[in-house]
C-alpha cells in the first residue's frame, strides 16, 4: 500500500507506509523529558492521570516541544515545561540526547534533558488542563519509592529509568560530578 493518511484528528494522524500502520504528531515536533535535581539532592518527578492508560503515573517532568509555537527549541520547552509543571526554574539546561519514544508505532522523538540550578519560584501543578502532584524524592531512595509506587498501582514511565542514569552519567557512560559527592568520581 503507497503512503497514506487514514485518519487525522486534532492532534494526531493515523498513516499507513508500506503495509505498516503508525502515528504522528501534528502539534509538536517531538517531546522532552526533563531530569531535574534539587538543591538538596532530590530528584523531581510529577504524578498524574492519563487517559490513554486509564491511570495515575509517575514521571519526570516533561512537555511538547513546539506545541506553542514553531520556533520553540528543546532547551525552551523544557524551561518552560519545568516550570509550569513544577514550580522549579532551572539555571541551566543540558541536551543530553533525543530518539523515538516508540519506533513501531510513532514517529515522535524524545529528548532527553538534564535542568541545573534548580530554584523554586512558583507551587507547579501544570496549566488550567492538568492536575499534577509534584514529589520530589531523594536520590538514594529514588528505585524504592518507584517500586512502591508500582506496588500500590501506579503507572511507571519506564523512561524513569533512563533519567536516573542520566542523574550521574553522560549519554557516552562518562560520570559527571555531583553536588552530593564532589570529588568522589575524580580520576575516572
Amino acid at each position: 500500500m503507497p503512503d497514506a493518511i487514514l485518519h487525522e484528528g486534532r492532534y494526531l494522524r493515523l498513516r499507513c507506509r508500506d503495509d505498516w500502520e503508525y502515528a504522528e504528531r501534528t502539534n509538536a515536533r517531538a517531546a522532552v523529558i526533563v531530569v531535574a535535581l534539587t538543591p538538596d539532592d532530590r530528584i523531581v518527578f510529577v504524578e498524574q492521570y492519563r487517559i490513554p492508560i486509564d491511570a495515575r503515573s509517575i514521571e519526570m517532568p516533561a512537555g511538547l516541544v513546539g506545541d506553542l509555537g514553531d520556533e520553540e527549541t528543546i532547551e525552551e520547552a523544557a524551561r518552560r515545561e519545568l516550570l509550569e509543571e513544577t514550580g522549579w526554574a532551572a539555571e541551566g539546561i543540558e541536551f543530553l540526547m533525543a530518539g523515538p519514544s516508540s519506533s513501531g508505532m510513532s514517529n515522535e522523538q524524545i529528548a532527553f534533558v538534564r535542568a541545573t540550578g534548580l530554584r523554586r519560584v512558583g507551587p507547579g501543578g501544570g496549566d488550567a488542563s492538568e492536575s499534577i502532584v509534584v514529589h520530589e524524592v531523594p536520590r538514594r531512595e529514588a528505585p524504592a519509592w518507584l517500586f512502591a509506587r508500582m506496588q500500590e498501582g501506579y503507572s511507571i514511565d519506564p523512561k524513569l529509568y533512563a533519567g536516573l542514569y542520566f542523574l550521574e552519567r553522560n549519554p557516552d557512560g562518562g560520570r559527571i560530578e555531583t553536588r552530593s559527592d564532589p570529588g568522589e568520581h575524580a580520576g575516572e
